[in-house]
């Protein structure tokens, strides 16, 4: 059996090149159980950084396989 869940990771980035992040280490928030959740965690913490053109956050999905 094979299932999603989400995540949120981004943060504040060197440049506008969005290469290389400001403190190493991305902010990661979750694991959400679908992806509804992550949209409105990702749209919060978007509309936090608004003011700062060098933050950048995306949704993840992972796949899970569960053993039957």
């Amino acid at each position: 059996m094979t299932t999603e869940r989400f995540w949120v990771v981004g943060g504040e980035y060197s440049c506008l090149g969005f290469k290389t992040l400001k403190n190493g280490a991305p902010d990661v928030m979750g694991p959400f159980e679908n992806r509804e959740e992550a949209k409105a965690a990702w749209r919060r913490v978007s509309d936090e950084n608004r003011s700062c053109a060098t933050a950048k956050y995306a949704i993840a999905a992972e796949q899970l396989t569960l053993p039957n």
